[in-house]
């Protein structure tokens, strides 16, 4: 039961994040590739 809460605030919060910044599904699959890859990168160069 407590999976579902958290899918359910997930799943609010990436709608919240697409309305503020006007992104689109797709846009949103970008950035969030990105944000992977940079933090991989950070990630990285600490360890």
């Amino acid at each position: 039961m407590k999976i579902r809460k958290l899918i359910e605030k997930h799943k609010t919060f990436i709608n919240w994040y697409k309305k503020k910044f006007k992104l689109s599904d797709y846009q949103l699959l970008w950035l969030v590739f990105f944000k992977g890859i940079l933090v991989t990168m950070i990630f990285f160069k600490i360890f």
